[in-house]
């Protein structure tokens, strides 16, 4: 780990202890943490240097090497022919060097899979995008997954303590027999009932937990909550714009594009392989021998340059074979191209309509929320005039806890919807993070 992802989650702990954390802590938090964000990092250098190679293909090639040999050579000629081949053993060190240099000048191939590698580079910034997009819905997710698990403990804990009121109240009135056992034992169900639930959502609420450290490394025990009252407004957006945009900017469809135009490139670099090859060759070498068979030495030197031309004629049919197989994966990439287009239409379309549905429900909970305490009220009302009973008490302090829980998920999942109809355009960055976080109290 490095020192800038130590500080900041130094920073979200001693947070965590000291104050709430908010939103654009937790994901900050998580770009220094996250493993697959740091995955993501990791494959967008690859991308870069896939390019570098592509443009090596490019450029000339340069290789130098060196010998140096000792050599025993004994030589006895059979028939003798003295004097002029009187053989002997002759011992002599050779050495030398030589520098070659080869510059493309035609290779259809080299010129594919560079293209190739900018293809592959784009694809591996897209994927950071998209990583990058989908670490602030992750984060997103579990900073309100989690503020709902914790709503689920309050209201369980508060909703124990209403029945807890009422079971009391009805062992009285059962004591001085103005009320029947009924009525202790539909508290006393309920209030098993509600402990039951309790408990449940403590675990939740634990696993919650549990998931945000998974993204953080450490677990905030404190979370900035919405503030009140909350305000959802879906004036703003508009369809046909998001889907617009989504065609233009969302970076699965950009993997997608540029995974089809790859495939095309294939093809170019597969039918390569029958074209001929033209490369300018230099070279530049000496050698040096200490003596030889006349005991003699030598001190050679060569240079040469020339054009070199390579023409394939028959490799057994692979070169053909991967052609096809090439035009094979393309159209496989054509229609996997289409897939994408329609799917980041769905995608563009479903988060819009959590936006739109989410602001209409938001607004309809808080207007059923005033409802239910009204009800409530009303019911205890009538209840110390005797008109209403134990259980009707109970049954509207559940409709209002119910009511509770339903809209505080409600604004939390218009917050994050909101965030996915960002993602789905391809113009979710910090700023949305920043925006959400606006919310919060």
């Amino acid at each position: 780990m490095n020192l800038k992802a130590l500080f900041v989650l130094t920073m979200v702990a001693a947070s965590a202890n000291a104050h709430a954390v908010d939103l654009l802590d937790v994901f900050h938090a998580a770009q220094s943490s996250d493993p697959v964000i740091a995955a993501a990092k990791a494959q967008r250098q690859v991308g870069e240097e896939k390019l570098t190679q592509g443009r090596a293909l490019m450029l000339p090639s340069v290789n130098f090497s060196a010998n140096s040999t000792y050599n025993d050579i004994n030589t006895q000629y059979l028939p003798a022919r003295p004097p002029l081949l009187t053989g002997g053993n002759y011992r002599y060190n050779t050495h030398g060097y030589n520098l070659n240099v080869v510059q493309p000048l035609f290779r259809e191939q080299n010129w594919a899979v560079y293209s190739q590698s900018q293809l592959q580079d784009a694809i591996a910034a897209a994927q950071l995008q998209s990583a990058e997009q989908d670490l602030v819905l992750r984060s997103a997710q579990a900073y309100f997954d989690v503020l709902a698990a914790d709503d689920g403990v309050q209201l369980a804990e508060a909703q124990q303590a209403a029945i807890t009121v009422q079971l009391a109240q009805a062992k009285r009135n059962f004591e001085v027999g103005s009320a029947t056992i009924t009525d202790s034992h539909e508290a006393q169900a309920r209030f098993d009932i509600t402990h039951a639930q309790l408990i449940a959502a403590q675990s939740n609420l634990e696993i919650k937990r549990r998931v945000l450290q998974q993204l953080t490394n450490v677990i905030p025990t404190d979370l900035k909550r919405l503030a009140e009252p909350f305000q959802a407004d879906a004036s703003s957006v508009d369809l046909n714009k998001a889907i617009d945009a989504a065609q233009a900017n969302n970076p699965q469809l950009s993997i997608a594009k540029a995974s089809a135009e790859l495939a095309d490139k294939e093809v170019d670099r597969n039918r390569g392989g029958n074209y001929p090859t033209l490369d300018l060759v230099a070279n530049y070498g000496k050698a040096i021998a200490s003596g030889g068979s006349f005991g003699v030495g030598s001190d050679t030197r060569n240079a040469n340059i020339g054009v070199q031309l390579n023409v394939p004629l028959f490799q057994g049919g692979a070169t053909n074979s991967k052609w096809r197989e090439a035009e094979a994966n393309r159209e496989r990439a054509k229609q996997e191209l289409e897939s994408a287009h329609r799917n980041v239409t769905l995608q563009t379309s479903q988060a819009y309509f959590g936006v739109v549905s989410g602001a209409a429900q938001v607004q309809a909970l808080q207007q059923a929320l005033v409802s239910s305490q009204s009800v409530l009220d009303a019911t205890k009302t009538g209840q110390s005039v005797g008109v209403r009973t134990n259980l009707d008490v109970l049954n509207a302090q559940q409709q209002l806890f119910a009511t509770r829980r339903d809209l505080y998920q409600a604004e939390y999942n218009y917050l994050v919807s909101q965030l996915r109809l960002k993602a789905a355009t391809g113009e979710l960055t910090e700023d949305g993070v920043s925006a959400v976080n606006q919310a919060l109290k």
